[in-house]
C-alpha cells in the first residue's frame, strides 16, 4: 500500500516507518517544515494546508500527531495545546481522506479514554471515563468523523504506556532505577496498561492491513500489572533495589493534575479486539517486554 503518515518523527513513528517499508509498503511522511527528502511532503495543520499531490494515490493515512501528554505541567494553555495538537491535525486529515476517497484512516487515541477503571478490566466496549484525558480522547476520536461519514474504514488506536529502548516512559524512569532510587508511586495498586513498542507497531500494522478492524482498538499488552508489580519486575530485570515509595501528595505537588490522571490513575485496559482478531503479541508479559527493551 501507499501509506501517508503524520507524526513520523515521534517515538512510535520512527519505529513504524521502517517496519511498514520492510513489509513492502510505500511510506510518505508529512512534515511541518520544508520537505528535504523524496518521501516527505509538507503540511500545516493550523491552516489546513497539505501540499498538492501529497495524498495522490494513497491507500491509507496513519495519524500519529500530538504533543507529549506528560512533557510539561498542565496549565490552561498547556491543556489547550494538548487538545489542539490532536484534534486539529485529525480533523484536517479526516477531511482530506474524505475529499480524496482514501479508504483507510488509522488515527491515534489513548487509554485515557476510559478514565480510572480501578480494579475492573475493560476492553473496547468500556464506557468513557471522567476527567480531562477522557474528554480529550473523546474529542480526538470524534475529529475523525468526516472520514467515517465519507465511508472510510477508521480505526482509533487507544495506546497505553509504550515501553521502548529509549524515550517515552522508560526514558524517564530507567535512570531513576539505575541509581537505585526506584519505588512504588502512591499506593502502587493502580494498574498500568503497558505495551512494548514492537507490539504497538504491530497493532497499528494489524489495523492497517486487516479490513475487519474498525472503530476503537486498544494497543495494550495482554497482561496489565499494578504499579507495584511493574516496579518489582523492572527492579529485578535491572538488578537494582527499588525500596522507595513516592506518596500521592508528593506526586501531585510535582506534577499537578497530571499526577492523578497520568500516574496514579488505575487503568486495567485489555486488548479485546487484538485478541479476538488472533493477533500474536511479541511480548506476552511485562517481564518479556522489559527484558527486550533493556537488553
Amino acid at each position: 500500500m501507499r501509506v501517508v503518515i503524520s507524526g513520523s518523527s515521534g517515538l512510535i513513528g520512527t519505529a513504524l516507518v521502517p517496519h511498514l517499508r520492510g513489509r513492502g509498503h510505500e511510506v510518505i511522511r508529512l512534515v511541518r517544515r520544508t520537505p528535504q527528502a523524496p518521501d516527505e511532503r509538507g503540511w500545516d495543520p493550523p491552516s489546513g494546508r497539505i501540499d498538492d499531490g501529497a495524498l495522490d494515490g494513497a491507500d491509507a493515512v496513519i495519524n500519529l500527531s500530538g504533543a507529549g501528554i506528560g512533557d510539561k505541567r498542565w496549565s490552561g494553555a498547556r491543556k489547550q495545546e494538548l487538545r489542539d495538537s490532536r484534534t486539529i491535525p485529525t480533523d484536517v486529515l479526516a477531511r482530506a481522506v474524505a475529499a480524496h476517497g482514501i479508504p483507510v484512516l488509522v488515527s491515534g487515541s489513548a487509554v485515557g479514554f476510559y478514565g480510572d477503571t480501578g480494579q475492573v478490566a475493560v476492553d473496547e466496549t468500556g464506557a468513557r471515563g471522567r476527567g480531562f484525558l477522557a474528554d480529550l480522547c473523546r474529542d480526538w476520536e470524534n475529529a475523525a468523523a468526516p472520514a467515517t461519514e465519507a465511508g472510510a474504514r477508521v480505526v482509533t488506536i487507544r495506546t497505553g504506556l509504550v515501553l521502548s529502548h529509549s524515550g517515552g516512559l522508560m526514558g524517564r524512569i530507567k535512570p531513576i532505577f539505575q541509581f537505585g532510587l526506584g519505588g512504588k508511586l502512591g499506593s502502587g495498586e493502580q494498574y498500568w496498561p503497558w505495551i512494548s513498542l514492537d507490539d504497538e507497531v504491530g497493532a497499528i500494522t494489524h489495523a492497517l492491513e486487516h479490513d475487519t478492524v474498525s472503530g476503537p482498538l486498544n494497543a495494550t499488552g495482554p497482561a496489565p500489572v499494578t504499579n507495584a508489580e511493574f516496579t518489582r519486575v523492572l527492579a529485578s530485570t535491572m538488578h537494582r533495589p527499588a525500596p522507595w515509595l513516592v506518596p500521592g501528595f508528593a506526586m501531585r505537588a510535582v506534577l499537578g493534575e497530571f499526577a492523578d490522571e497520568g500516574v496514579l490513575v488505575s487503568q486495567r485496559v485489555m486488548p479485546g479486539v487484538l485478541e479476538e482478531q488472533g493477533y500474536t503479541f511479541q511480548h506476552q508479559t511485562l517481564q518479556a517486554a522489559l527484558s527486550a527493551v533493556l537488553e
